[in-house]
């Protein structure tokens, strides 16, 4: 009894993580929104989809792309690396913004009922700490949607 106790140990606990992953990847959302006067992008990933929308006035999700399989394990990679309570608070490396030199960018993550928003950043150049994130979601939209 005991090894067949071993045994099956180990698979039940690989299968409890691998639910657990799945379960945080289907309850979150990301919207990423970057303007200026003549230009607008809201890129939002959801549920293995990317949408992008290039019209300020337009209600749908706009143009969307399902994610590959590798692209959306980095995506989640990338995510778990992420302190939502903190993303708030982290600065943006440059201010180009504030005089029409870049588009006014911000990023906000549902993760099931509670949202998680950044303070305005330039378009292309994030915080520092989640740069690759936004990078990768930015290039997603990109590689997919155009």
């Amino acid at each position: 009894m005991k090894v067949l106790l071993l045994f099956l140990l180990p698979f039940l606990m690989i299968k409890g993580c691998s639910e657990k992953d799945n379960n945080v990847t289907t309850d979150i959302k990301v919207v990423y929104t970057a303007s200026t006067r003549g230009f607008f992008q809201k890129i939002t990933i959801q549920n293995h989809q990317v949408s992008v929308s290039k019209d300020r006035k337009e209600e749908g999700i706009g143009t969307s792309a399902k994610i590959s399989e590798a692209d959306w394990n980095e995506l989640v990679q990338l995510y778990s690396k992420l302190d939502l309570e903190k993303i708030k608070t982290y600065e943006a490396p440059t201010q180009k913004r504030l005089f029409d030199g870049a588009p006014t960018a911000n990023m906000s993550i549902t993760e099931k009922d509670t949202t998680y928003e950044t303070t305005t950043f330039d378009h292309k150049s994030p915080p520092v700490e989640m740069a690759a994130f936004v990078n990768k979601v930015v290039a997603l939209a990109e590689k997919k949607v155009d």
